[in-house]
């Protein structure tokens, strides 16, 4: 029997990341942390407010699985958090499942430099500054390897991302093109036990 990546063992920690402008308090985070409280209670969960500043979200987000179990860990990624995730993923060796996954947030966030506030509460602000640009630069995974531990889903209909780009960008991976869909896959009750089959928790 061939190898491959999904044989090695269960995941038994997944980390969620969220997407630009959005939080911990997003639809899908709060949707899969349900799911794998009831269904996976031994599974441990994480899902952290990210930092503005990208170099300081990755440094905070290696120090929190510092002491996780890489080869069992798995990361779950939306928008500008599946571009971190794809990052951890190739750092780590872990699984990592991509919703709509920014490809180029260097060259898409160029434009959104300034204050912005967060779609869940919006009193809360923060501001995007020019240096994060150069920072995402800096994070750019160019070509990913070993394609058997990704599976994206992503929606033709993304108002936001190029579709064909994030298709592009996963050679080889698992991918669960929508045809129709938005940017933040108000749909995705209905493809989260396809993620949490992928993940194999235990």
């Amino acid at each position: 029997m061939p190898f491959t990546y999904d044989s090695l063992m269960l995941t038994t920690h997944v980390l969620y990341l969220h997407g630009f402008r959005s939080s911990p308090l997003s639809n899908k985070a709060r949707m899969t942390a349900a799911a794998v409280s009831s269904r996976f209670p031994h599974v441990t969960w994480l899902c952290p407010m990210l930092a503005a500043s990208p170099a300081q979200a990755i440094d905070e987000l290696v120090q929190a699985v510092a002491d996780w179990p890489h080869a069992s860990m798995a990361v779950i990624g939306s928008s500008l958090g599946g571009f971190y995730a794809t990052w951890l993923a190739e750092h780590f060796g872990c699984k990592a499942v991509l919703l709509n996954p920014a490809v180029h947030p260097s060259r898409d966030l160029a434009a959104h430099i300034g204050s912005h506030e967060l779609w869940h509460d919006p009193d809360q602000h923060f501001y995007f500054e020019p240096a994060f640009v150069a920072e995402l630069q800096t994070q750019e995974v160019l070509r990913i390897t070993r394609p058997e531990r990704y599976f994206a889903v992503i929606a033709k209909g993304d108002e936001v991302l190029d579709w064909q780009e994030m298709t592009g960008h996963y050679p080889g991976a698992r991918i669960k093109l929508l045809a129709g869909g938005d940017h933040a896959l108000g749909d995705y009750e209905q493809h989260l036990d396809e993620v949490l089959s992928f993940l194999e928790l235990g």
